[in-house]
């Protein structure tokens, strides 16, 4: 299959500061507000025609390296130099390529320069990530396809033989793959229930902000209904068993599963199978233990990837996420007991493609051993707007039934954006929004959200720019 071949002509970024109506506190960081990145390039197909294309991305500190010794703002810093070294590369030559080949060809190269400036792996992908969805946005364009026909019929040119990460896909058909994914109506959310959230009324000292949204989990679970849930593990044992015995009898009796995260918090296997082991033996936590699905990553990341955790996962399944830095790591996971990855947005579309396809063959390969290997759907404080489209458009193609939400929670919607550009993302995706007390807000009915207008032209962005005025931003560079 012969992908559109294309030269990027620009990419520019665009930022502006989101302020968060509740603290959200994971792992070792509280975070009242952050900057989003906006990018646009600039395609030019062999035609000659030029296409924008657009993604959009929280810059989320210490979630990419949790360096103590790094301030929020070198945090910030950080992640912008990634978008500049992934701008450099991919404007290097103008040599006409596929999507997949923008990101191939450059893939070893980004890595190397991000060691150079002291960025990890997993930082050093930030970049790529945000520019590859705006080119396959822009490709989509030029297509006239939606992003589900797009990748069914392989327009980005994603092959698995032109790296060596990907050898042991080297025999898959990842052609025929991609043609079978059927994206889904509509998917559930799964709340996440961050450690600095009030439970109830009465377990804690509530400072309300100015809105009609919810505060407590009490109220979450009524006004939207969740089926699914993450709660947030802090590492300490007395702590963090205290405020699930809080969390239970709130949404045992509505919740078909929860996953728990362990962000890193815990420093080796033998303190992660104590906390476990108690809450598996507290009485008033019975009921919620059998509907754990998985639980996300509870090992530093410093040892994550040396650590056997096959007597952990032997109880319940585990999940790689943080440390899935590279695109063979997932690979690697599995050998150490993981049978899970995380998809989002930030460590890449391909990566999350690419893990699907592993994922597959993986079943494959072990029906006969009773282990099953799985995907999830994680956020990152995800926005309204073009950066929770694209990540709802590729979940849902992935083939799952529920994915991480938060962004709707913590942050009051498009609150602070022009209401021209509010009302064209609410006329473009009127199922997927709706305007409340004058703010743009993402609509979960009976803890689901309608994904019908994401099949519209382009990377989830039914037109050209997505609706974003890109005249309004603050800072670009």
């Amino acid at each position: 299959m012969n992908a559109p071949q294309f030269v990027i002509r620009s990419i520019r970024f665009f930022e502006r500061e989101v302020m968060l109506r509740l603290p959200f506190r994971f792992g070792v960081v509280t975070l009242t507000q952050c900057p989003q990145v906006y990018v646009s390039v600039d395609v030019e197909f062999a035609s000659g025609k030029v296409v924008q294309g657009c993604a959009a991305e929280m810059m989320v500190p210490k979630w990419f390296d949790k360096n103590k010794d790094l301030s929020n703002e070198d945090n910030f810093e950080q992640l912008r130099n990634s978008l500049r070294i992934a701008r450099n590369a991919y404007l290097s030559d103008a040599l006409p390529r596929s999507a997949w080949q923008y990101f191939s060809h450059y893939y070893s190269s980004i890595i190397k320069i991000g060691e150079q400036n002291r960025l990890n792996h997993l930082t050093s992908n930030y970049g790529p990530a945000l520019i590859d969805r705006a080119v396959i946005d822009a490709l989509c364009h030029f297509c006239g396809l939606s992003f589900d026909s797009a990748v069914n019929t392989n327009q980005v040119g994603l092959e698995c033989t032109s790296l060596v990460e990907l050898s042991d896909l080297k025999s898959f058909d990842i052609n025929k793959f991609l043609g079978k994914l059927t994206s889904k109506p509509s998917i559930a959310a799964r709340h996440t229930v961050g450690l600095l959230d009030s439970i109830d009324e009465e377990s804690s000292d509530i400072t309300r902000p100015r809105d009609d949204l919810p505060v407590t989990l009490k109220e979450i679970a009524s006004r939207y209904r969740h089926q699914y849930y993450k709660i947030k593990l802090s590492g300490d044992l007395s702590s963090d068993i205290a405020r699930l015995s809080q969390i239970a009898p709130i949404i045992d009796g509505v919740t078909l599963g929860v996953t728990l995260d362990g962000n890193e918090q815990f420093r080796d296997e033998s303190s992660f199978l104590e906390f476990f082991n108690q809450f598996k033996e507290t009485p008033a936590l019975t009921s919620l233990f059998r509907k754990i699905i998985f639980i996300e990553q509870p090992l530093h990341r410093d040892i994550a990837m040396q650590a056997n955790v096959s007597e952990i996962a032997r109880h319940k399944p585990l999940l790689i996420d943080e440390s899935d830095a590279d695109l063979d790591t997932y690979l690697k996971a599995t050998e150490l007991g993981y049978t899970g990855v995380s998809s989002k947005s930030c460590k890449g579309i391909y990566k999350s493609l690419i893990n699907a396809a592993r994922t597959e063959q993986l079943n494959e390969v072990n029906i006969d051993k009773g282990i099953s290997f799985f995907q999830s759907g994680e956020d990152l404080t995800m926005q309204v707007g073009v950066g929770v489209q694209q990540d709802l458009a590729l979940v849902s193609l992935l083939g799952l039934d529920h994915v991480e939400r938060n962004g709707h929670h913590y942050v009051n919607g498009m609150q602070g954006i022009a209401d021209g550009e509010q009302s064209s993302f609410i006329r473009n995706h009127p199922n997927l929004y709706a305007k409340e007390q004058g703010v743009t807000r993402l609509q979960i009915n009976n803890g689901s959200i309608d994904l019908s207008s994401l099949k519209k032209t382009g990377f989830a962005t039914a037109v050209e720019g997505a609706g974003v005025d890109w005249n309004s931003f603050p800072h670009n560079y």
